[in-house]
């Protein structure tokens, strides 16, 4: 077993019970192995205390509770022997706080660690400007479980007393046989986390690297070209000041030229692009026509459709002849229940279908007529028709569930006009009633839920 890398207090026949925190001694109940060394004497300036500077009793817990094992075993073998893959964490460890005990370059290296991550906490404890000013901030993080940040902070701060170190410690000593009673698949699920966080570390680090190192070779080529650039401008003026008059002339009027013809060019460019976003445009809009052109056919298919259902209607019923009810003959006898609609249209299809022989039942959906009825209804009915635009979805999608229940034959009508109800008993055939034998057993729907 290794040795532990600080120094054992001394056990005394005298049990203390707790910390004074104004005078910084140790009251009856307090645990000696709990119980730093006594600290110098503090300055007239009081000052940030430095890891090297805490009291080697101290060294264990802050590195264990504020330094990480991927992050000890990244730095601590920069600055020992040990082998950074085969330590185990406790070796890792136990370096650790020598390294801070001796207070040499390894020590510097964990309080910029420290001091680097915790920061924001160390600014944030820096407004205490008394022990108990501290010891209200370390109780309030310590309630947020954010530990280890206020640790540092209290631990190097300069108002810290024996006192307050003495609170924190106890606190910390007791929170880590809490979490050594923890459950182990916690615990691996930590480490787990802290490796990974440790390579995602260590990838963001080398992609730094890498990124400096192309940072590097872009900026050195780019003073290369700089300097090429300059080379050539200095050779390009010799040139030039070697040349005659005329040729400068001649030069000069082709540069004339030259940036005459790209006016031009840039001119015809922009009426091209121009002319490409009138053509563009037309496009669309000639598609958006055609397609409301074919809506349009559509829709005055149907009407005509509907109108010429209507018109037969009509002239049949004026006629008065035996053959009056000719397309709506087979309305005869049949029982049709027509959800939904208008009142005045449907008052006209009730005599409509109701002069063809046949029998018309409206419902309203559930408005004003008991949904618990539709059911009834809809059972002993040889078709079932609703417009679209005259129905909710509820009453629709119960509709819809009651007809495939009992098989019977549903219709949606484009509108609520006659000219659609009339059109679609042209077009549809209407089945025969079950047999006698063929009629399915009751139903245990319920006529008021459904």
């Amino acid at each position: 077993m290794h040795t532990p890398p600080f120094r054992l207090a001394r056990t005394t026949g005298i049990r203390t019970t707790g910390i004074d925190t104004q005078a910084g001694s140790l009251r009856p109940g307090a645990d000696a192995c709990c119980t730093p060394a006594e600290a110098p004497e503090r300055s007239a300036t009081p000052h940030r205390t430095r890891l090297a500077e805490l009291d080697s009793h101290l060294h264990c817990s802050v590195i264990g509770t504020c330094m990480s094992t991927s992050e000890l075993r990244k730095l601590v073998p920069r600055f020992s022997d040990i082998d950074r893959q085969r330590a185990s964490d406790l070796e890792i460890h136990h370096e650790a706080v020598q390294l801070s005990v001796d207070g040499g370059a390894g020590c510097k290296a964990l309080q910029k660690a420290l001091d680097e991550r915790y920061a924001v906490a160390v600014r944030r404890f820096a407004a205490a400007r008394d022990p108990e000013a501290l010891l209200e901030l370390w109780n309030e993080a310590l309630k947020g479980g954010d530990v280890p940040p206020a640790y540092w902070a209290v631990m190097t701060h300069p108002y810290a007393t024996i006192a307050v170190r003495q609170a924190a410690f106890g606190e910390v000593h007791m929170l880590s046989h809490l979490v050594g009673a923890a459950n182990r698949a916690d615990i691996r699920r930590l480490v787990a986390l802290e490796e990974d966080n440790a390579a995602l570390r260590e990838k963001i680090e080398h992609q730094q690297n890498h990124l400096a190192a192309v940072s590097s070779e872009h900026e050195a080529a780019m003073r290369e070209l700089k300097l090429q650039m300059i080379q050539l401008g200095a050779r390009l003026e010799r040139q030039t000041a070697e040349l005659d008059v005329d040729l400068l002339a001649e030069v000069k009027t082709l540069r004339e030229a030259l940036a005459a013809r790209d006016q031009q060019v840039a001119l015809q460019t922009g009426r091209r692009e121009v002319a490409e976003q009138r053509a563009q445009a037309e496009h669309e809009e000639s598609t958006n026509v055609h397609k409301s052109l074919d809506d349009a056919l559509a829709l005055l298919k149907v009407i005509q459709a509907e109108s010429d259902a209507v018109e037969r209607a009509m002239l049949l019923s004026v006629a008065q002849t035996a053959t009056r009810r000719a397309g709506l003959d087979q309305l005869n006898g049949k029982r049709i229940v027509y959800v939904g609609g208008r009142p005045g249209s449907n008052t006209t299809l009730k005599s409509l279908v109701e002069s063809a022989g046949g029998e018309f039942i409206v419902h309203d959906g559930g408005i004003e007529d008991r949904k618990g009825l539709l059911t009834a209804t809809v059972a002993r009915a040889d078709m079932v028709v609703f417009p679209v635009d005259c129905i909710d979805h509820d009453s629709m999608n119960r509709l819809k569930r009651v007809c495939e229940r009992h098989g019977v034959a549903y219709y949606p009508l484009r509108t609520a006009s006659v000219a659609s109800f009339v059109e679609l008993t042209t077009r549809v055939e209407i089945e025969p009633p079950a047999q006698e034998g063929n009629v399915p057993p009751p139903s245990h729907f319920c006529l008021r839920h459904g």
